[in-house]
């Protein structure tokens, strides 16, 4: 019920989708496509692990305090959205140069600027007795999105995989283009969903005047609770004296 809570969590679901759709595919492009080996295949990714972090740490110690978080995660779903369409024009003999290298680089800015940021918001001013409760909630949001990515994009994959195969059979490349074919649907499935996540995401979570408005209404979150005067009228009535409700409320 807490829209800030709740659009970070909506935020790094979102993400979860996406990036393990990265991953998977464009893994199965380099090594079944490409011919990278297994560990070539690992060290192409690290272009945008490097980003990754850069990009959290910049965006969680500098940005986040004067932007707020809405401003943040929807900007780098922009940025991840458009690296996962610029990977939408892969074709079999397309570069890692040319045509992966700088999607890795714009998804890992993007994502550095959506996970930090979401997850900060998520677990601050939370009940002493809640964080871990929302810290947990943060990993299965992004376990779950990326379980329901794997499959939900698998299975679109394989069969634009085979409709393309069906009609354009003949050729030496030919399933290599078809599963080609099926990697840049995916891709291009990912990036809507990173696009409409940026939209949900900028009427979710408030602006960052309104959130500090918010968070400097709402009472401590570890506060002592008051008693209703009824209560403590009662309390007094039955106790003889307010020293014994300043007991009573203590206990």
């Amino acid at each position: 019920l807490n829209r800030a809570r709740g659009g970070s969590y909506v935020a790094v679901g979102l993400t979860g989708i996406a990036i393990f759709g990265v991953f998977l595919f464009l893994t199965y492009y380099l090594q079944l496509v490409k011919g990278y080996s297994p560990v070539a295949s690992g060290l192409a990714f690290l272009p945008m692990i490097a980003c990754i972090l850069i990009s959290s740490n910049t965006s969680s110690i500098v940005l986040l305090p004067r932007l707020g978080p809405r401003a943040l995660i929807a900007a780098g779903m922009l940025i991840g959205g458009g690296g996962m369409a610029y990977l939408t024009q892969l074709t079999v003999t397309s570069s890692y140069a040319g045509s992966v290298l700088p999607a890795l680089l714009a998804m890992g800015v993007g994502f550095g600027m959506i996970f930090s940021p979401a997850i900060n918001t998520a677990t601050t001013g939370v009940a002493r007795q809640d964080s871990g409760v929302a810290s947990a909630l943060v990993n299965t949001m992004q376990q779950v999105g990326g379980s329901i990515g794997t499959a939900a994009l698998s299975t679109v994959a394989l069969t634009a995989t085979a409709t393309y195969l069906a009609a354009h059979h003949a050729g030496q490349l030919a399933p290599a283009t078809a599963a080609v074919h099926g990697y840049t649907i995916a891709f291009t499935v990912s990036a809507a969903l990173l696009g409409l996540g940026a939209l949900i995401i900028t009427l979710l979570v408030p602006s960052k005047s309104r959130l500090e408005e918010l968070r400097n209404a709402a009472p401590p979150v570890d506060a002592a609770p008051v008693p209703s005067p009824a209560l403590a009228d009662a309390l007094s009535s039955q106790s003889g004296g307010p020293s014994q409700v300043r007991q009573a409320d203590r206990s």
